[in-house]
């Protein structure tokens, strides 16, 4: 295209409220897949001619309203093209964008389903399959979009892993919305964020509903997570709120091995005693070998805090945890 014709296609482009208007009025009229296809080929129109600020206008406009009429996948693939479209032009973090990102997040529907659920399904098992299938698509959607809007903040803000606040969009819904919670990785994502008690609070409504022996090892490894990225300050913080939380609520920590290592853990790592650090994970082999992935974060604790070089730096279960 010469770049007479080029000039001229961006003068020949409607502002983005004449589109926004007739394809959100097509989608009120249940016109969903139609309105889809035009919120995609507009906005890429726009996108050729770096009007980057309009097809945002454009995206954000549809995600919105095909995630009010339910169309979580249309509504879900608008919302990831919106972030596409800010790596293309290159914008910067702010809390504007941020503010946009969270806006869309809050329109992807929030429907309870219960989590822990058997094989064994009740007269109702068809109804309730279908519902853990949709909540499937809606976590995986809205994960998607969240996901690529963290690598996005990554590249473009000032945070290395990405918007703490973001990461912990992210850990709420996982665990709010996903009918089969990892913890795994709902921690991994609260250890990135800059909300300890968030992250404590759900802790706690876990504790109510999970399986026996799961309690403390979901404590251990949110404070281990946090100890891994070297931040002693929030993992302190995370087992002080749990006390005051679990307290108000006539309830206790664990009383087990687990947690009494990860008690004597804490000080410890506050002064230079490696020696203590070593024995500590001798003497507590036997609990610590409950999660696989402990052994690992505990290596790089050592590597954290004591200068102990790692066999294998960010490989194996633990470069999994952190992948974005």
């Amino acid at each position: 295209m010469s770049r007479s014709m080029s000039m001229r296609s961006r003068r020949d482009l409607p502002p983005p409220q004449q589109t926004i208007e007739k394809l959100e009025n097509m989608v009120a009229g249940g016109n969903y897949y139609e309105a889809q296809q035009m919120y995609k080929s507009t906005s890429a129109r726009y996108i050729a001619a770096q009007k980057y600020l309009e097809a945002l206008d454009i995206l954000q406009s549809g995600a919105l309203v095909q995630l009010k009429h339910g169309q979580v996948t249309c509504g879900g693939e608008l919302a990831i093209m919106f972030v596409d479209t800010l790596v293309k032009g290159a914008l910067p973090y702010n809390e504007e964008t941020f503010d946009r990102i969270r806006k869309m997040y809050d329109a992807f529907p929030r429907i309870s389903v219960p989590h822990f659920l058997g094989d064994d399904y009740d007269d109702d098992g068809q109804k309730l399959s279908e519902a853990i299938s949709a909540a499937k698509v809606r976590a995986e959607s809205c994960s998607s979009f969240l996901r690529a809007a963290i690598r996005w903040s990554a590249e473009f803000g000032t945070s290395r892993n990405g918007s703490p606040e973001l990461h912990v969009m992210l850990a709420e819904y996982i665990y709010s919305e996903s009918p089969e919670t990892d913890m795994t990785k709902v921690s991994s994502h609260f250890v990135r964020g800059n909300d300890p008690k968030k992250f404590a609070s759900m802790l706690v409504n876990f504790m109510g509903k999970c399986y026996p022996g799961e309690d403390d090892t979901a404590i251990a490894r949110g404070v281990l997570m946090y100890l891994s990225q070297g931040n002693l300050r929030d993992a302190n913080l995370l087992m002080d709120e749990l006390k005051d939380q679990l307290k108000s609520a006539d309830l206790e920590i664990p009383k087990t091995d687990l947690i009494q290592f990860i008690k004597y853990l804490l000080p410890t790592l506050e002064r230079d005693a490696y020696p203590l650090f070593r024995t500590l994970r001798q003497k507590y082999k036997t609990s610590t070998d409950r999660d696989p992935v402990f052994e690992e974060l505990l290596d790089e604790i050592a590597a954290k805090f004591y200068g102990i070089r790692r066999q294998n730096p960010l490989e194996g279960l633990f470069g999994d945890m952190f992948r974005i």
